[in-house]
């Protein structure tokens, strides 16, 4: 049993304890073609404003975009590596889409601890996907993470 426990400590993000409010971890990815194709085959959602430029340049986006659950997935990603990282279960999320993201883009996934509720285990994060200056994505994001026993 003690190996079993010391193999989750090796492998915990931050402990409840260890968090604060303030705290802020980012990732960043450049949005490829095949990031798109693959996530249109991963979900089932074909929409041609993501996947066929001629019916995407008639749209109000003049062009192709990029699923918006494939940015909001850039969260889930600084959430279960960075903060709190592994050993955090990821129970809310509120998505407010602001901006298109087109291949060639880098997104950048913030997340910021603005509060901490010790006798739920959680934590509130306020989470921002930005492309350059451009805020494509806001919401605020609730996480189980774990004690240090």
């Amino acid at each position: 049993m003690d190996d079993v426990r010391q193999i989750l400590r090796d492998f915990n993000g931050h402990y409840l304890e260890d968090l604060s409010v303030g705290m802020t971890a980012v990732y960043a990815k450049t949005v490829t073609d095949a990031d798109i194709v693959m996530f249109a085959g991963i979900s089932g959602d074909t929409n041609p404003v993501h996947l066929n430029q001629e019916y995407a340049a008639n749209t109000m986006f003049q062009g192709r975009i990029a699923h918006g659950m494939l940015t909001a997935g850039l969260i889930s990603t600084v959430l279960g590596t960075k903060l709190p990282g592994p050993g955090c279960i990821y129970l809310s999320q509120s998505l407010k889409f602001k901006a298109p993201v087109r291949v060639g883009d880098t997104v950048r996934a913030r997340a910021t601890v603005t509060e901490i509720i010790p006798d739920k285990r959680r934590a509130i994060l306020k989470t921002i996907c930005s492309v350059g200056e451009t805020v494509v994505l806001e919401g605020e994001a609730q996480v189980m993470v774990p004690n240090r026993d």
